[in-house]
């Protein structure tokens, strides 16, 4: 759904303690990535660690992020991701959207589509 400019689409996060969490994530066209979570939601979440990750900025300065791995239900289909924990709202990047259609009614309340090629 659009909601104040913003493409958003839920992703349901299945927990290694066997809960599932719904998180409402922003689609960024510009983020190359899978998914960015604030760390604050990264380890409220328990995710494992996996590593730290280069990133360049949009200012062309490189920093270190961690990236945790996560499973979510992606089409009703179990799906491994990697998460940046950075930032103050959870991102969708290109990566998951790889092989993907993405459509997009750019009005308030506008639907936001995600099917397989």
């Amino acid at each position: 759904m659009v909601t104040d400019g913003h493409a958003t689409v839920a992703l349901t996060f299945l927990l290694p303690n066997g809960s599932r969490v719904p998180i409402e994530f922003v689609i960024d066209t510009g983020f190359t990535g899978e998914l960015c979570l604030p760390p604050e939601a990264v380890s409220l979440m328990g995710l494992p660690f996996r590593h730290d990750t280069s990133a360049n900025l949009a200012d062309n300065s490189e920093v270190l992020l961690p990236l945790h791995e996560a499973i979510v239900l992606w089409d009703g289909v179990e799906r491994d991701v990697l998460i940046v924990a950075t930032g103050r709202r959870p991102l969708i990047g290109t990566a998951l959207l790889e092989e993907q259609e993405l459509v997009i009614q750019f009005t308030d309340g506008g639907l936001v589509t995600i099917d397989e090629l």
